[in-house]
């Protein structure tokens, strides 16, 4: 069991976002003593059990009483619709569905559900529903405030456990994903190729500045014939760029895109060089 400090735990700087985010969930609660006690009871092991059973949070807390109490929390789940509509704007975006497809949790993952009029994240802590068999009126009780700092640490270590409380789970999302980009390949493959790379390998500042593309390579004076050397390169673009940051069934394909583009290319300008 985590063991939790006295002060805040979650002020590092480098502590991810979206635990960040829970806990000022918590914070911004009005009740505080409330919490705290539960804060105290996570801090001391009071916590026996967790798990994450489809959509909802399932614990056992120990308190007073001699048998643990059981509880357990949900949020709202998104309608299949709105996954849907969640599903195809991560798909469009070459760098998110790289990311997913890596198991890393892309930092801007709110502005895709905020696009489409949703929130990953519940907007305060009465949009998070609880339920306690112990016999204190009042919610949250210390057992289900003790849960709700617990679940931070579960944020931490697995992100995608907020996508679940939605109603999708990780695998459910990724094979969405590769569904949408595999029919996406197959209806404009060039130009889907062309697109995901530049998302996934042009420098944020390059993409903001402004290129002549048709004017970049033209040089108005002329050269001397004699220093002008015309042979294959030793190493391409690919090479220069390593390994893809996709998983190995997704590199290959697009490696075998870059790669058949690429010597088209260079033909094209050795042809070009030589007239």
């Amino acid at each position: 069991m985590t063991s939790y400090q006295a002060n805040n735990p979650y002020e590092s700087e480098s502590e991810a976002w979206w635990v960040l985010q829970w806990v000022d969930l918590l914070n911004s609660y009005r009740f505080k003593k409330r919490l705290e006690r539960g804060r105290r009871y996570a801090r001391e092991g009071h916590i026996l059990k967790l798990d994450f059973k489809e959509s909802k949070v399932f614990a056992s807390v120990q308190g007073t009483a001699a048998d643990p109490y059981k509880l357990s929390i949900w949020i709202d789940r998104f309608a299949d619709e709105d996954w849907d509509f969640v599903i195809d704007t991560l798909s469009k975006k070459a760098i998110y569905s790289a990311q997913l497809l890596a198991g890393e949790m892309p930092a801007d993952i709110e502005n895709v559900f905020t696009s489409n009029g949703l929130s990953l994240f519940p907007f305060t802590l009465a949009d998070v529903h609880s339920k306690c068999d112990c016999p204190d009126p009042k919610n949250p009780c210390k057992h289900i405030a003790a849960v709700y700092y617990q679940l931070a640490d579960f944020f931490r270590e697995e992100p995608f456990v907020l996508f679940q409380l939605r109603g999708r789970t990780k695998e459910q999302i990724i094979e969405a994903i590769r569904e949408k980009r595999k029919l996406q390949v197959e209806e404009n493959p060039v130009e889907t190729v062309v697109e995901e790379a530049k998302e996934i390998f042009v420098a944020p500042e390059t993409k903001s500045q402004t290129l002549d593309l048709e004017n970049f390579w033209q040089y108005d004076d002329d050269l001397d014939s004699s220093l002008v050397v015309i042979t294959p390169a030793d190493q391409t673009v690919l090479d220069l760029l390593g390994p893809m940051p996709l998983p190995a069934s997704d590199a290959q394909v697009l490696n075998a895109h870059f790669t058949s583009l690429y010597q088209s290319i260079a033909q094209q300008a050795m042809m070009s060089a030589l007239s």
